[in-house]
């Protein structure tokens, strides 16, 4: 039995690794807005953090109502309780993955964490 899982990811409008990476401790997905489009609802979240880095293009988002713009190289963490919405620019599509965890569960760090 392999201690790891390998995944190609296409260039679909929106794609989640947790069943196909056996993901335990957070949720990753991979999201394509062509341009002029948004994630079509607002959301929250319960619990969880969320991560996300802009691989290409550029857009934005409205956090609580305010509005941060983004482009390719762009890291940005929202807390659970703010409410978010996504946004490509007008004239450039925008590619971003998103990590999701459990606030507050980060037990160590990887120097701390690493055996060698």
């Amino acid at each position: 039995m392999a201690n790891y899982n390998k995944v190609n990811v296409t260039s679909d409008a929106r794609t989640e690794l947790h069943d196909d990476l056996s993901l335990t401790g957070a949720e990753i997905s991979i999201n394509h807005l062509p341009a002029g489009a948004c994630v079509p609802f607002v959301h929250a979240h319960k619990h969880n953090e969320e991560i996300y880095t802009v691989l290409s293009g550029k857009g934005k988002v409205v956090i609580d109502g305010e509005s941060v713009d983004l482009k390719t190289g762009d890291w940005i963490r929202i807390s659970p309780a703010a409410k978010r919405q996504f946004f490509a620019a007008e004239d450039t599509a925008i590619r971003f993955v998103c990590i999701q965890v459990k606030e507050n569960s980060l037990e160590s760090y990887t120097k701390d964490d690493a055996i060698v």
